[in-house]
């Protein structure tokens, strides 16, 4: 008997300006005003998209002491924006990335529940720590917190914010009949907390959301992370989007559920995506070649050089070979507020391979950066790419895409409009909204006020 056809689960990021983003493409509109925003959620309202997701920028990113180019535009504030088109869209979830690290609980457990209030139960949050003193200095508690410390507090973050969520139960507020008035649980909102990392009491002030508590997302990819996820995240955001390291990826954090009484449909993984699309499979490479070409310039190649060589590069022709001299190996970085400093652990091993991929392909400083980068993940014409999504769900490799396109606001567009019909001719994508919460959306289930198992992984 053969398993019947998953359903695919589609969002889609809002990326702003960044090596991602072709934002100097005349079809590219502005990165900070809200109508950009509210195009993009009803592109992706209009296909039934899960959600639309917003990252975090708390610092501008800077490299040799100068604002990055690629930042200049800045980050506006993800709740204000999402509050916003919560008021522009019906059925759509909305999902932020909030920071653990330099946030209080009680703070944005109120900030969230009160957006699920705003869009009738479709908020979620994407659950990060920060792992640089740079970003921190832009806060009170600045860099203090150990890099071993961080998920514990941020899970004890995530328990802390649940019991607010729950701290409203179901009889919070019940109706007199006889005088037609409201008598309120005395308890109601009530909660204590005394952890490791915060000791809190006192009255959470807003009542349980239309979906119980928004949808929590997680998106590291260390150990810790993998089982920070699941141990109490409703959904992963990945960034393994080849079928390989998809599937191996998907079987790990799958498997860690079980231990935490979970079931492994209570967690959705969700990599990121890029497509390029063309009237045929040919058409759309040749145009995948030229993105690519769009988004590293010769100096954004310069830069990305300077993320392992941690020295000044500039003098460098990026269309001429790789430095011939090895990579500063030091705690101070020429690039700070840069989650890619992180990858290169060995800078000198890698400068090592990327000379000889460079000896061996007569690659350039600039044809190495786009060769070794990251590349589009669909590509071909709309059937091809509807083909290859559906195949990649179906042997558990994902459970879906956050799809991320390259022109912003407008390049959703064509993804709603050509591939999204195939995916339900296929009838492996939804033709409308099914329920009205983003719970709904993602076939999870509304929680009551029982200890949730992020509560019980933190204890």
């Amino acid at each position: 008997m053969s398993k019947p056809l998953k359903q695919i689960h589609l969002a889609a990021h809002f990326p702003g300006v960044n090596n991602t983003t072709v934002w100097s493409d005349p079809a590219a509109g502005s990165h900070i005003e809200f109508e950009s925003f509210a195009h993009f959620a009803r592109t992706a309202e209009r296909a039934k998209f899960d959600f639309l997701f917003l990252a975090e920028g708390l610092r501008l990113r800077e490299q040799g002491g100068k604002i990055y180019d690629l930042d200049v535009v800045g980050r506006p504030d993800t709740f204000t924006v999402l509050a916003a088109l919560a008021a522009v869209t019906d059925r759509l979830g909305l999902t932020g990335t909030i920071n653990s690290t330099f946030n209080e609980p009680y703070e944005v457990a109120r900030q969230f529940a009160s957006l699920d209030h705003l869009s009738g139960g479709r908020s979620a949050w994407n659950v990060v720590t920060s792992w640089d003193a740079f970003t921190g200095e832009n806060f009170r508690r600045g860099g203090f917190l150990p890099q071993e410390e961080r998920y514990s507090r941020a899970k004890e973050f995530l328990a802390t914010a649940i019991e607010l969520f729950d701290s409203f139960g179901a009889g919070e507020i019940l109706a007199d009949q006889a005088t037609g008035t409201f008598l309120r649980d005395a308890r109601a909102g009530a909660f204590v907390h005394q952890g490791q990392h915060f000791d809190i009491h006192g009255r959470f002030n807003v009542p349980r959301s239309p979906q119980g508590r928004p949808v929590i997302f997680q998106a590291g990819d260390s150990d810790e992370g993998r089982e920070f996820a699941a141990s109490g995240a409703d959904a992963i955001f990945s960034r393994y989007a080849g079928l390989a390291e998809g599937r191996a990826f998907y079987a790990d954090v799958k498997g860690r559920l079980a231990k935490y009484g979970r079931r492994p449909d209570q967690l959705l993984i969700l990599p990121a995506a890029t497509f390029v699309l063309g009237d045929t499979d040919a058409e759309a490479a040749e145009l995948a070649r030229e993105v690519r070409r769009q988004q590293v310039s010769g100096a954004t190649a310069l830069k990305h050089l300077e993320f392992v060589w941690n020295r000044d590069l500039s003098a460098y022709d990026p269309e001429g070979p790789l430095p011939d001299v090895d990579p500063v190996v030091s705690e101070e970085h020429i690039s700070r507020g840069r989650a890619q400093v992180r990858m290169y652990r060995d800078p000198v091993a890698i400068a090592r391979e990327w000379r000889q991929l460079a000896e061996a392909n007569k690659w350039s400083i600039r044809d190495l950066v786009i060769n070794t980068g990251n590349r589009q993940t669909f590509v071909g014409a709309p059937e091809t790419v509807a083909r290859s999504i559906n195949e990649f769900v179906q042997a558990d490799a994902s459970d879906g895409f956050i799809l991320v396109p390259h022109i912003t606001p407008g390049g959703l567009d064509p993804f709603a409009d050509k591939v999204v019909p195939l995916l339900q001719e296929q009838g492996v994508f939804r033709a409308d909204y099914e329920g009205t919460t983003l719970r709904d959306h993602l076939g999870l289930a509304h929680p009551d006020s029982a200890a949730p198992p992020a509560e019980q992984a933190a204890s």
